[in-house]
């Protein structure tokens, strides 16, 4: 399944959607699988969530049934119990034997709203950034503070102008392409980079959508991971 977070609900946390969802589906009647061993837990499997703050148009999850179930149906049931902004928009059966959701996605597309900051300076950082061999930047992990390259994973970075018209102010726009790695490369890693090489300065919180994630193509475009599948996927707006 692909689904979003829109809205207020980009601040909902992987564990609370992941709670979220499990109550959906109890309230659907979804005829769930669930694991083995003394501790039974739903068949449900997330590929790589947004971080916590970020919204997304492009959420992929894997569900393990008991029956056979038209798509349209369950999403219409999962939907009805799910917040707004919380919206599955698409559903497949997996083919038997086929690559895992997570073995499909290799990148991720995002949109990067910058309040105050101006095109130029941005452009300016953006140019510095590309020209690195290599940009350090450190996070707080579970294991403390780890000091890795935020520039290698990043297959397009570009700065890009708003439409006329849209956006009240001055807000810089980032177009960005990130390879699925370990660590994962972030959006604010990378503007953690951005920082390091050109000094750029952020007054406002940005403002992250995740546009898109998937398989690339030789072309360097992302290929939706239920699209091999769209002979039995189905998708939704809400």
């Amino acid at each position: 399944m692909r689904y979003t977070k829109r809205g207020p609900l980009r601040f909902t946390s992987h564990r609370d959607f992941a709670r979220a969802f499990e109550r959906a589906i109890q309230r659907a009647n979804v005829p769930i699988a669930y694991s083995q061993g003394f501790s039974p837990h739903p068949k449900i499997s997330y590929a790589s969530a947004a971080p916590t703050g970020v919204a997304s148009e492009a959420e992929y999850l894997e569900i393990g049934l008991n029956a056979t179930v038209d798509p349209v149906e369950l999403m219409s049931a999962l939907n009805a119990a799910l917040s707004p902004g919380l919206d599955v928009i698409e559903a497949v059966e997996a083919p038997v034997g086929g690559l895992s959701l997570a073995d499909r996605i290799e990148a991720s597309r995002w949109r990067l709203e910058l309040p105050g900051v101006s095109d130029d300076a941005l452009a300016g950082a953006v140019k510095a950034f590309v020209a690195a061999d290599e940009v350090l930047v450190e996070r707080l992990t579970k294991q403390g503070r780890r000091t890795f390259d935020s520039r290698s994973a990043v297959l397009l970075i570009e700065a890009v102008s708003a439409p006329d018209g849209v956006g009240v102010g001055e807000c810089a726009i980032l177009d960005l392409v990130v390879r699925q790695v370990t660590p994962a490369v972030r959006p604010d890693d990378v503007l953690s980079g951005l920082r390091v090489v050109a000094d750029l300065q952020l007054p406002l919180p940005p403002r992250a959508t995740r546009l898109a994630q998937g398989t690339l193509t030789p072309q360097g475009e992302i290929l939706d991971p239920l699209v091999a599948d769209h002979g039995t996927a189905l998708s939704s707006e809400r």
